[in-house]
Order: structure tokens, then C-alpha cells, then sequence
């Protein structure tokens, strides 16, 4: 609440706490500004893109994982694929980015170093826009899809074992239990895990994006979070953040409305 009311006065650091209420009403004019900047529609594109890349291509893997792991019948080795996959999850951003930087460092990074052995030259990846979105998504669906797994292998392992034996004895193969048993069973759960997902569709993981971009890359690396952050912290016009801030908020309540009431409509699974 406290932001929203920022978002529409004129707030000042040196009125203190009490100021955030006190301060000059201003109406719609950080958000007029906001529109009205040469920023606006770039922040916009990168922070939808970034997420959209991300549901596209990141969204599918850890379903797909699911059903593959779930098909596994050694115990131990089933235990370890998973196990396996879910490290990165633990891992701080700070050094998945590092990691990332030293690999496709263009002096010594293993990237270029392959690249350099089949005959191409180097690639300075960090310092050219178009390659910021595809690490990112790559990077982000390395690091999430065995942990965002887990939920789809506990769904996957509720299904009734007298389900799968009516199926075998009836005849069907692999491929007809997974697309005419396992597929529908967890219907319900994907929906649902993708309306929570579409909520934050304006949402970017701010650390991560902070510590890969620079101004190099702002064309496609800059969003709203990163503006914010600069316009509120290091800029001190918390006001005006706070606004940009808001707007994306609403936003991503319009979407996962919407998301909800299409899915309502569309399976009777919602929700709400």
C-alpha cells in the first residue's frame, strides 16, 4: 500500500517516512512520464521477451523431464538423475553468472575456445545484444528445470499403479501410456503451474540480469526491474520507480486473470 501511494505523489527522501503520506499529490504524472520517455516501449519488449523466450523454451523441459525420469526403473539411478539435476537450482546467482562469464569469456572461455578449434573466431557474447536473451533463457532453463520438476514427477507418481497395468495388459506401449495416461492425468497440474507461471510474465530474476548486462546490451538486456532499481536507488526518485513499479504489478494481475478465466472456460481447471 505504502508504494501505491507513492507511486502518485511526489515523494522526497529528506520528508522522512511520515513524508511517503504527506507529500504533494501529483495524480498520473510519473506515469505519463514513464509513456512518454524513449525508454518505455524498450523496457516493455525486453521484460516480456526475456519471459516469453523463457515459458516458450523453458516451460516444456522440466514436464518432459518428468515423464522421462518417472520411466526410469533403477531406483538408485533414478535418485541420482534427479538429485543431479536439481544442484544448479542451489546455486547462488552470483556464481551461475560467473560461471556463465567464464565461459564465454572471448579470451579464454571454453565457448570460444571450441569455437576457435572448428575454425570460427571468437565471439565477445556478453557485449553483443543479440546474444543476451539466448543466455538467459539457456542459462535459466539449466538452472530450474530439475527443481520446477518435482511437482510434475509427484504428480506423475500419483497416478494409480492398477492404471498402468490395465494399459499393459490391454496391450498399449510406452508411447500410448504417456500420451493416453500420464499426459491427461497431469492435465491439471501444468494448467495450473502455467497460470502461476503467465502471473509473472513481467517479472525478470533482477539479479540475474543486473549482473550480465551492461550498456553494451541495454538494448535488449535493460527491463523494468533494472530501470527501477536505477531510477529509485541510484537516481533517488523513488516516486517515479514506484509508479513504474506499480504498472508492471498491474500487469501481471490483468494477465494472470485473464490466464485463469480462459483456462476456466476452456478445462474447468482454474485457481480460483
Amino acid at each position: 500500500m505504502t508504494g501505491i501511494i507513492m507511486a502518485f505523489n511526489k515523494y522526497k527522501t529528506a520528508s522522512g517516512l511520515i513524508g511517503i503520506y504527506t507529500s504533494e499529490f501529483v495524480g498520473l504524472k510519473w506515469f505519463r512520464q514513464f509513456f512518454g520517455s524513449v525508454y518505455a516501449w524498450r523496457l516493455i519488449r525486453n521484460t516480456f521477451l526475456l519471459n516469453f523466450y523463457s515459458l516458450v523454451f523453458g516451460f516444456p523441459i522440466p514436464i518432459l523431464f518428468a515423464i522421462a525420469v518417472t520411466q526410469i526403473y533403477n531406483e538408485k539411478l533414478q535418485k541420482f538423475v534427479q538429485i543431479s539435476t536439481y544442484i544448479p537450482y542451489f546455486i547462488s546467482t552470483v556464481v551461475v553468472c560467473g560461471i556463465i562469464t567464464n565461459f564465454l569469456s572471448p579470451s579464454d572461455g571454453i565457448v570460444n575456445r571450441i569455437l576457435n578449434k572448428l575454425g570460427f573466431e571468437s565471439i565477445n557474447f556478453l557485449s553483443l545484444p543479440q546474444w543476451f536473451r539466448p543466455i538467459y533463457v539457456i542459462s535459466g532453463s539449466w538452472q530450474t528445470f530439475g527443481f520446477n520438476s518435482i511437482i510434475f514427477v509427484a504428480a506423475i507418481m500419483g497416478i494409480s499403479p492398477e492404471l498402468y497395468e490395465a494399459m499393459k495388459i490391454d496391450g498399449a506401449n510406452k508411447r500410448q501410456i504417456i500420451t493416453k495416461l500420464v499426459l491427461p492425468s497431469i492435465k491439471p497440474t501444468v494448467i495450473l503451474i502455467l497460470i502461476m507461471t503467465l502471473g509473472r510474465i513481467m517479472n525478470v530474476g533482477f539479479e540475474k540480469v543486473y549482473l550480465l548486462y551492461n550498456p553494451a546490451t541495454y538494448e535488449t538486456a535493460d527491463v523494468i526491474q533494472t530501470y527501477v532499481y536505477r531510477q529509485g536507488i541510484l537516481s533517488n526518485n523513488y516516486s517515479y520507480s514506484a509508479a513504474v513499479g506499480l504498472f508492471n504489478s498491474i500487469v501481471n494481475f490483468t494477465i494472470v486473470y485473464f490466464a485463469n478465466r480462459l483456462s476456466r472456460k476452456l478445462t474447468d481447471t482454474a485457481v480460483w
